[in-house]
């Protein structure tokens, strides 16, 4: 099949080769600024080291972006096929956040309230005895 140059520009398309092409999967995550980030990056290294989906070429950890209340972290890691790095990142997301949950459960995102100057509003009062 031949296709024209201008097909590829006008419609996106993403390599899902099956078996002869490694790929570099993405995992995403939002985490409070608490979180210890080197100690999130060893954690990531040993969860692709102990995962038999692992291809052994590429695992990276990095804060990509601050946002007002989290930092995201993007977490790189390659597989031998599109299958494989999807169930790879599935075992990373799965791994992590139980690690995450178990050593470090206020990295988790939070809302945070200073409930200190806020005045109760009218409807909020008691009802004076009558």
């Amino acid at each position: 099949m031949i296709l024209p140059l201008s097909y590829f520009m006008e419609k996106p398309f993403q390599n899902w080769t099956r078996e002869s092409s490694s790929l570099i999967g993405t995992v995403m995550i939002y985490l409070d600024y608490s979180v210890p980030v080197a100690a999130l990056r060893k954690q990531v290294e040993d969860i692709a080291a102990a995962s038999a989906l692992w291809d052994r070429r590429v695992v990276n950890v990095a804060v990509t972006d601050f946002r007002e209340t989290v930092l995201e972290i993007r977490i790189l890691v390659s597989a031998s096929s599109a299958g494989r790095t999807f169930d790879l990142r599935c075992e990373v997301r799965e791994k992590l956040i139980e690690f995450i949950q178990r050593e470090y459960p206020k990295a988790l995102p939070q809302l945070r309230m200073d409930m200190r100057d806020l005045k109760p509003r009218e409807a909020d009062r008691p009802l004076a005895a009558e």
